[in-house]
């Protein structure tokens, strides 16, 4: 996980880079809704994958394999990636409730 910090990589970063890729006016709604649904899916793997990585860098800290810094580098940026998650959800949650209050 720390390789990924040093290089500059985050659980969006692929992801992110998969929706720039793709070219507006050549999908259909379908196809988007689904690149949007991999979208989060590979977003939400990726903060589970950050996670997982606090669980072991903390194991490791425990039997004094791990310097401190790197548990505070690892836990802080799964916080800031959990926090970025639920703020895109209350978003996608927030645009779904105001299309539900449209009047067709």
């Amino acid at each position: 996980m720390i390789e990924n910090v040093k290089a500059g990589l985050s659980p969006f970063s692929s992801a992110i880079k998969a929706t720039t890729e793709v070219k507006k006016g050549e999908n259909t709604p379908a196809e988007v809704t689904a690149n949007f649904g991999d979208f989060l899916k590979k977003a939400i793997d990726g903060v589970s994958e950050q996670e997982k990585a606090v669980h072991k860098v903390t194991d490791r800290f425990i039997i004094g394999q791990a310097d401190v810094s790197e548990v505070m580098v690892v836990s802080e940026q799964a916080q800031l990636s959990l926090q970025l998650t639920a703020q895109i959800r209350n978003k996608v949650v927030e645009a779904y409730q105001e299309m539900m209050r449209m009047q067709v």
